[in-house]
């Protein structure tokens, strides 16, 4: 059960990332905002299942947390972009934090 869940949860991340920027670059379509989103909510499923599998490490719920943050990011960068206004510092905020949640799931920081 926990390869299942791992195995959709490095896949949804994979996607919504790539969904993210999809969405981002080409703002007038609508399709791959819906797609962001529906990985994200899988992503989501998958992280609470992996964490009642392993039995609610501390330093995955801050993982979990990070990924909530992230995500709220990814969607306010979109809407930014849509209604152009200055993003710098949340494309900051979005790539350290990809980064630490990248790092934290693989076990090489905590």
């Amino acid at each position: 059960m926990l390869s299942m869940f791992q195995g959709a949860h490095e896949g949804s991340w994979f996607l919504l990332v790539l969904f993210f920027l999809v969405s981002y670059f080409l703002p007038k379509q609508k399709i791959t905002l819906m797609l962001q989103r529906l990985f994200a909510v899988i992503m989501i499923v998958s992280g609470v299942g992996m964490l009642v599998s392993y039995g609610f490490p501390l330093e995955f719920i801050f993982k979990g947390v990070l990924a909530v943050i992230v995500i709220g990011v990814m969607e306010m960068l979109v809407g930014k972009k849509k209604r152009n206004e200055p993003q710098a510092m949340l494309w900051v905020a979005c790539i350290i934090l990809l980064v630490v949640i990248i790092l934290t799931g693989y076990g090489l920081i905590f």
